[in-house]
């Protein structure tokens, strides 16, 4: 096992140092720079050249790369170059905002998930599994800020008024201090990974449920309940402990759009504001963290798998 986690956490690595090459290129094909983007088009260029001395816009770029990356090693993401902010101090709020709410869409997708595909699958092939499948189907087929408006319409504008249409915290205010503010996105992430945590879930629990060591459970005379939740669904489950772990780490980096239609203070609108301004270590520091936060969710995935399944975690130890 502690091999096997020494070998993900490696890997972890070197896909992490991959992904920060990507997207310091990208940050640099974006056209203009930052000293254009705070001073505008108007600004002089002694002006637009003092800014980019004083930002280190003209090191080359094997010295901004290496000064980036040295300082996200040291836990130093640098300074923000449209506020001259510390980036640490800038998205430590909004870190804090956007992990409470994936936090919360989780704790409620997660077993709404697996629930929901234990009862298709012990309903197959009746009108309420079509009925359900058809749903899930057309939810898994909808972008995320179709479902947040058709949210937005239906219980903040339209029809009725129990939350509020954008999440508009005051300055200094915590996601959890306002939980009504984080209702329609929650809801609007839960709705848009359930489906394909809850279509996994129906099509491994039926595939169990057809094995012969269930059948034999049956013939012995055990509770149905029993049958499914002792002997079936930990069988079951590990597909979708898969796919949650990479809906999780989707919510990691799809967080960004539902943040924007609900005009939510967390990392999202932070990063739609620096690609705006060209501020390379905002861009740069939120990407990094959305990656981080996918390469653990795919360890700490494969190591649930582990542990939940008997032949594997013989085979670990």
């Amino acid at each position: 096992m502690s091999k096997l986690v020494w070998r993900r956490l490696a890997l972890g690595v070197l896909t992490l140092w991959l992904i920060s090459l990507v997207v310091f290129a990208a940050v640099l094909a974006l056209p203009g720079d930052a000293a254009t983007a705070i001073l505008g088009k108007e600004a002089t260029p002694d002006r637009v050249a003092a800014l980019r001395d004083q930002l280190n816009l003209d090191d080359s770029v094997v010295s901004q790369y290496l000064q980036w990356v040295g300082g996200v090693v040291t836990g130093s993401f640098g300074t923000s170059a449209a506020t001259q902010q510390p980036v640490s101090e800038l998205l430590s709020e909004r870190v804090g905002n956007s992990a409470f709410l994936v936090l919360l869409a989780s704790l409620v997708a997660i077993p709404l998930s697996i629930a929901l595909g234990v009862w298709m699958a012990m309903r197959r092939d009746r009108a309420v599994d079509h009925v359900a499948s058809t749903g899930t189907l057309v939810l898994a087929a909808l972008p995320e800020f179709v479902i947040g408006i058709g949210l937005v319409l239906l219980f903040a504008t339209s029809v009725f008024q129990w939350f509020p249409a954008v999440s508009l915290l005051a300055p200094g205010e915590r996601a959890w201090e306002a939980p009504e503010y984080v209702v329609l996105p929650a809801a609007t992430l839960v709705l848009a990974v359930t489906p394909y945590i809850s279509r996994i879930m129906r099509g491994s629990m039926i595939e169990v449920l057809e094995s012969e060591y269930v059948t034999m459970a049956r013939l012995k005379g055990l509770p149905e309940r029993t049958v499914i939740w002792r002997h079936a669904v930990p069988n079951a489950i590990v597909p979708a402990i898969q796919v949650a772990a990479l809906q999780l780490a989707w919510m990691a980096g799809g967080v960004v759009v539902v943040e924007f239609v609900f005009s939510f203070p967390g990392i999202g609108a932070a990063l739609v504001d620096a690609v705006a301004n060209r501020d390379m270590p905002v861009v740069q520091t939120v990407t990094m963290l959305a990656a981080g936060v996918y390469v653990a969710m795919n360890l700490i995935a494969d190591l649930a798998t582990i542990l939940v399944t008997p032949k594997l975690r013989t085979a670990a130890r």
